[in-house]
């Protein structure tokens, strides 16, 4: 038998158990009650209001009065009123439901779940506005980013698809050197955007717009230009027209 029945048949047990238990305790306060009963008593005439909340009437108090009395004050043997006990019959059903449903059958949400779910829902929330958002970017509207989270978004974007060609430090590779001021395709945000969204095919750069979205474009573009005058060791022969 695997855990999982196992559990299902432990809590099983226990509802059912729970169950005849209650029925038992009820059936032996009936038939107590009826044991009880006077049969010479007058037959009980009050309202279903007062039988539900175990009120007696003043004029019936001594029937319930205690023996013992402390310092002149009577006691009244006044008993668990029903609607209270009919409220803490409902308060175990409803746990064994709960139980059975949250965390045996595992159908509801509770609380680690429901945050899960919550945060899975806005991270894809998120990431459609994001693409939404990322299309509306285009070389005629792109303008550099000087935000400390595009930049550093944008050094992440280099970092993984820029360096082969061009150097950790924008020395240049294989491809030129862009720290110095010779450009061969133009210093501009918009040249950069254009370049890196169609590529150089015939240099070997290729089209990023298939594995980069427009807004990825635009950081990687703005970090580029902060690498303008930067100097590294090891920079690469200019190439190009000097753009001051």
């Amino acid at each position: 038998m695997s855990e999982y029945l196992l559990e299902i048949w432990l809590v099983s047990t226990i509802v059912m158990m729970g169950i005849v238990i209650l029925i038992v305790t009820l059936q032996l306060r009936t038939l107590l009650h009826q044991l009880s009963k006077d049969p010479n008593a007058p037959e009980d005439n009050s309202s279903w209001w007062s039988r539900f909340t175990g009120l007696k009437p003043l004029e019936k108090e001594r029937e319930i009065m205690m023996d013992h009395t402390h310092d002149g004050i009577e006691e009244l043997d006044n008993p668990t009123p029903p609607w209270f006990m009919y409220l803490f019959y409902s308060t175990i059903v409803f746990g064994l439901i709960y139980g059975f449903y949250y965390h045996v059958y595992q159908d509801g949400d509770i609380q680690v779940t429901e945050y899960k779910t919550d945060m899975a829902a806005a991270e894809k929330a998120k990431e459609v506005y994001m693409k939404k958002f990322a299309n509306s970017v285009n070389e005629n509207n792109v303008s550099a980013s000087t935000s400390v989270k595009d930049l550093t978004e944008g050094s992440q974007v280099y970092m993984t698809n820029c360096v082969a060609c061009h150097g950790d430090k924008g020395q240049g590779g294989v491809g030129p050197n862009l720290t110095d001021k010779f450009w061969i395709h133009g210093a501009g945000i918009k040249d950069l955007f254009r370049t890196i969204t169609q590529g150089v095919p015939e240099k070997g750069m290729i089209a990023w717009n298939k594995t980069l979205n427009p807004l990825q474009i635009q950081k990687v573009a703005s970090y580029i230009l902060t690498l303008q005058g930067t100097n590294p060791p090891m920079g690469k022969e200019p190439q190009g027209v000097e753009i001051p």
